[in-house]
């Protein structure tokens, strides 16, 4: 009994540590956030206990609409913050990378390898889809995308490589697409496969960059 509270509390506290984070780094950037959580919640609240009157059950009703208050509350939070973390970041050196290696599922990141003197930087993630090339920076991280695939075609020779360009600049994609943009791409190795291109890249490595630090969304879809 003793060893399942323990392993119990060892699960819930990080779950914790990550909620307390997003809601600091949501607060920085929208400091209205707890109003506005406060504000959702009573109003979903209140439209139950509205509902159960004209049914004639306020009470029962606004006790199960509790936990769609709460349910509304949060849907609405995870949206904000997620929106809070790329504005956090959103114009730092290595943003791109911080937003690839929060794609744990499937996916391993090695970022900077490749970064010339005006910063424009390339990352470089393994997965399922095959090899992604992502560029930011300015329009001349182009020229390094395609110096970086001819090197990467050398160490894993009929691998599909996918390039992408992150930036504010024509034919380049916002920070906030980047994330679902990956995830979107259709598979095309198999688990095997892709550990024997990982294993291949391993040794490539990359540069040792400041990646910005907070908690990113997983998964989450920026419409």
């Amino acid at each position: 009994m003793f060893n399942r509270k323990k392993k119990s509390e060892k699960i819930k506290t990080p779950r914790f540590q990550a909620f307390r984070d997003a809601y600091s780094v949501t607060k920085a950037v929208k400091p209205w956030i707890g109003f506005a959580l406060i504000g959702v919640f009573l109003s979903v609240w209140f439209i139950g206990i509205g509902i159960g009157a004209t049914l004639g059950h306020p009470y029962y009703v606004g006790f199960i609409s509790l936990p769609l208050s709460a349910l509304a509350t949060m849907f609405f939070f995870t949206r904000q913050a997620a929106t809070a973390a790329y504005s956090s970041i959103e114009g730092q050196i290595g943003a791109g990378a911080s937003v690839l290696m929060a794609i744990r599922k499937g996916w391993t990141t090695t970022p900077a390898v490749a970064v010339n003197r005006n910063q424009d930087m390339v990352h470089r993630s393994v997965g399922r889809a095959g090899i992604v090339l992502v560029g930011e920076g300015s329009n001349s991280v182009r020229q390094m995308l395609t110096e970086e695939k001819k090197k990467t075609e050398r160490y894993a020779p009929g691998v599909p490589i996918t390039e992408i360009v992150v930036g504010d600049f024509e034919g380049a994609i916002s920070l906030r697409k980047l994330q679902k943009k990956v995830t979107k791409l259709p598979k095309k190795l198999s688990p095997h496969q892709m550990r024997e291109v990982r294993a291949r890249l391993k040794a490539v490595g990359g540069l040792s960059i400041p990646i910005p630090k907070g908690p990113m969304p997983k998964g989450t879809k920026i419409r």
